[in-house]
């Protein structure tokens, strides 16, 4: 299956970190400088440059917007709902559990997973920006909730909208857009710069997931008798992360009358499994922090069933 050897590369560059990490070969940190630099540079490069060279028409394609979006917010207050049914009262836990099932990683797997799959083709990538767009959204709004219930925040709007407006992806995709929607051809030496910047993102970023999973399992190995997970509480994650959103969104999308190719690529970004960043900030604010590294290490086993057969299905 074509889809095959860009997995085993994505997952190859991941597994690397996880063994640089283990043997301690680079200094222990490496992977915060990593992230940084991902965070701050790398990543949103590659947004901007990749909304700027894509013909606004294509951006802003609301069916696939929608879709996705929604399918999203599904799945976010459907977690929402059995997680508070099972653990009442506990707001913050709900919020970590609906991260976990929404939350894929569709920028530092997802980019670099559209770039093999479609080599040249400027659509899957802006597919993979809009759906990271739509990922960091939902990001922001988890934020404001663990602020709000662990009292460090009195007002969630201003939260979000601060997580938002503060995000350089956020803002490296919005000139993007701009420079899209404006109709301007940016200067070749400048873009030039701007793409090899950009390049570097999915290296580093797939290196540094690996490093962070090697030292989230230590923590979660350090942590076992405080608190462990259960096989239900895994299942149903992946489920809804692996499986039934990817399907909320080929649902949406047939509904919503997105064409095939970009149908494709919507659900296979859909169905990628949830992003690192999860982990680091249930760790950060000590809210089901070893699930969390269990169902991403997990969820990283089972994509390579899950992927495989979405796309031979497709």
């Amino acid at each position: 299956m074509p889809i095959l050897t860009p997995l085993f590369v994505v997952f190859g560059i991941m597994l690397t970190g996880f063994v640089v990490q283990k043997s301690r070969i680079l200094p222990i940190d490496t992977d915060n400088a990593l992230n940084q630099y991902v965070y701050y540079i790398a990543f949103p490069a590659i947004m901007l440059i990749v909304l700027a060279e894509t013909p606004i028409e294509q951006i802003a394609n609301w069916g696939f917007i929608a879709g996705y979006g929604v399918a999203m917010a599904i799945i976010y207050l459907l977690t929402t709902l059995l997680s508070l049914w099972r653990d009442k009262s506990k707001l913050d836990l709900a919020a970590i559990r609906s991260l976990n099932t929404t939350f894929g990683n569709t920028s530092f797997i997802g980019i670099p997973l559209m770039m093999m799959l479609y080599p040249g083709d400027q659509l899957a990538l802006a597919a993979a920006a809009i759906a990271s767009l739509l990922s960091v959204s939902v990001f922001a709004i988890v934020l404001a909730q663990l602020a709000l219930s662990q009292g460090q925040t009195q007002n969630a709007f201003k939260t979000v909208t601060l997580a938002l407006l503060q995000n350089p992806i956020i803002i490296g995709s919005l000139i993007g857009v701009g420079i899209s929607a404006a109709h301007i051809d940016l200067y070749t030496p400048i873009s030039s710069i701007i793409r090899q910047f950009g390049m570097t993102s999915s290296p580093c970023a797939l290196f540094a997931i690996g490093m962070v999973l090697c030292k989230a399992n230590q923590q979660q190995g350090r942590n076992a008798n405080h608190k462990s997970s259960t096989a239900t509480e895994l299942a149903m994650l992946n489920l809804f992360k692996l499986l039934l959103q990817p399907l909320v969104v080929y649902l949406l999308f047939k509904a919503f009358g997105v064409g095939n190719e970009l149908l494709k690529m919507g659900v296979i970004l859909a169905a990628l499994p949830t992003a690192a960043s999860v982990y680091l900030l249930s760790h950060r604010y000590q809210v089901n922090a070893t699930v969390s590294a269990q169902n991403i290490s997990l969820g990283i086993v089972l994509s390579f069933a899950v992927l495989p057969l979405l796309d031979h299905l497709l």
